[in-house]
């Protein structure tokens, strides 16, 4: 049987590392493969990593169909939920998962058919069975939903939302890879594309440092020219505001003693 590996679908697998994979080679070469690889159609939906190892090596192996799956969003969406359920996958890529999730089952619920009204709904001829519709698949639109799906919090969902959106693909791998956190990438996305390059390339440390200066800027409040400042010292904002407080009591003092003249003239 002609078996197709489709590469939209094996995007959705993380690579082996070189041990994990050794492991698993050195486990097919001496028990075969005994766990039967899931098809759908010709496409190949589970078992990649053994299916290359048993090419490599000429091993036999079984197939089993799955037929519960109507289309290839069903397929994408099976692979989400078996990545999701494995404990190896890290938070990042869950968060990228769920995401891609939550799209899937928004352009499903685009498709899915409208109920038809009860007299078109009636079959033909009343002797024939009805016909079962599948359901809809379940909503997964908000961010609430995304993050119980990826066992993770909102704001880590919000973050792994601004790294897709903003990160460089070099900071996308240093989070894949583990090399920072997804609050430390989520920092460095807001940097210009070539500093987050730089700063990728340079490696852990100058990434956590560009975080740092990120976070160190937002909160620092902005600098303004201090009014009637001798030599226009420049003072924060806070300092800027209490200082026009200070003007606007001294007129409203001096408007009241006017007024207090005013009347009693």
């Amino acid at each position: 049987m002609n078996i197709v590996v489709n590469e939209d679908l094996k995007a959705y697998i993380d690579p082996l590392t070189q041990d994990e994979h050794d492991a698993l080679e050195r486990s097919l070469l001496a028990e075969g493969c005994r766990d039967a690889l899931v098809l759908w159609g010709d496409i190949l939906v589970d078992g990649h990593n053994r299916y290359g190892i048993c090419m490599k090596h000429g091993l036999p192996f079984q197939t089993v169909q799955n037929t519960r799956f109507q289309s290839i969003e069903d397929v994408h969406l099976w692979m989400i939920d078996q990545h999701l359920g494995r404990r190896s996958v890290s938070d990042y890529q869950r968060g990228v998962l769920a995401l891609r999730k939550k799209e899937l089952i928004a352009k499903a619920l685009k498709e899915f058919p409208a109920p038809a009204p009860a007299a078109e709904a009636a079959p033909a001829d009343p002797a024939a069975p009805p016909v079962a519709m599948p359901p809809p698949p379940p909503k997964l639109d908000t961010r609430e939903a995304i993050a119980k799906a990826a066992r993770l919090s909102s704001s880590q969902v919000v973050m792994i939302e601004k790294i897709q959106k903003q990160a460089a693909p070099e900071l996308v791998q240093a989070v894949k890879s583990g090399t920072i956190s997804i609050n430390t990438a989520a920092a460095v996305a807001s940097l210009p594309a070539e500093e987050q390059v730089a700063a990728a390339t340079a490696g852990k440390d100058e990434l956590k440092q560009a975080a740092k200066r990120v976070r160190e800027s937002k909160r620092k409040p902005p600098q303004d020219e201090a009014p009637g400042g001798e030599g226009g010292e420049p003072v924060d904002e806070v300092q800027a505001l209490r200082l026009r407080v200070a003007e606007l009591t001294s007129e409203n003092e001096a408007l009241r003693r006017e007024l207090a003249q005013l009347r009693g003239g």
